[in-house]
């Protein structure tokens, strides 16, 4: 329990940059630097499928077609609605949204020898942080009267990667429970190839012109971001979240998420050079409490 436990903080923690990475790469559009990100993703994990390609379980064609489904679902779609969310919105409202995840997985993912008298202790100090993060962004938000017509539909494009993600949290998990002959690192490399390959097909459709590209004045910045989340927020935390899916519930599983809303604030934070107000720091707290309750709960 341990091992999954500590797995999916780290993955929280490499997630977390996502958040901020769209902020420092102005110029780029959503579709770029969701295909920059995947594409190094892809690349990554066919390397490491080719390096290890004695020992590596191969997929099926059935298995190939469901880690492309995923992919869509946890990568390439989600993070193109997030990343498009993050420029209209700005980063504290999407990762709040975003936030509500484990809520939903949490609910939907609740073991059957888990009362929820166990379970409600957790859930409502996350629903209280997320309630105090709001409050606090909303204000903010509402000094922003020329931006509203963009905010709330960045709001909506969060609902929608929101959406996604959740289903992807829960069939990960049922399908890694169902397939333990399939390692998590073997995983990840699958969902990782099929990810690169949707995302350089996103790019060819839809993505800037290599002048364009070229143009940009910050190119070593993008290039570093996009290989930064690929491997880090990519990869490697797709392997840390599937350990975490085969040794943890799927509701304890969606509380650790929290971790990845606690980890952009504190990037954004770090970025913008300021410190939490007192109702955010308030917040936080709660999450963190909100984590452990749940860790006592599914023991």
């Amino acid at each position: 329990m341990l091992t999954g436990l500590l797995a999916g903080l780290a993955a929280g923690a490499l997630w977390g940059m996502v958040f901020v990475v769209p902020r420092m790469t102005p110029g780029l559009s959503s579709v770029d630097l969701t295909a920059g990100r995947f594409v190094s993703y892809g690349g990554v994990a066919a390397l490491a499928m080719l390096v290890t390609w004695r020992s590596h379980t191969w997929p099926t064609v059935r298995q190939a077609a469901t880690a492309l489904g995923m992919s869509l679902l946890g990568a390439t779609g989600y993070y193109l609605l997030l990343a498009q969310s993050i420029v209209y919105a700005g980063t504290e409202v999407p990762t709040l949204i975003i936030g509500t995840i484990p809520i939903w997985v949490m609910l939907l993912g609740k073991p059957a020898r888990l009362k929820w008298a166990g379970l409600l202790p957790g859930l409502l100090l996350t629903l209280g942080g997320l309630a105090l993060m709001m409050q606090s962004t909303l204000s903010q938000a509402a000094r922003l009267p020329a931006e509203g017509g963009q905010f709330w539909w960045g709001a909506l494009l969060a609902l929608g990667a929101m959406l996604s993600w959740t289903a992807f949290a829960l069939v990960n998990a049922a399908w890694l429970k169902r397939h333990p002959e399939v390692s998590a690192t073997e995983w990840a490399n699958w969902i990782g190839v099929a990810t690169g390959v949707g995302a350089f097909v996103l790019w060819l459709l839809l993505g800037s012109d290599m002048n364009t590209l070229a143009a940009l004045d910050n190119r070593a910045v993008i290039v570093m971001a996009c290989i930064a989340t690929g491997i880090g927020s990519g990869w490697a935390a797709s392997i840390l979240w599937n350990v975490a899916s085969q040794r943890l519930s799927v509701s304890l599983c969606g509380q650790l998420i929290v971790s990845e809303t606690l980890f952009a604030l504190f990037y954004s934070f770090v970025w913008d050079g300021a410190l939490p107000t007192s109702v955010q720091a308030w917040a936080a707290v709660l999450f963190v409490m909100g984590i452990l309750i749940s860790i006592r709960a599914h023991r």
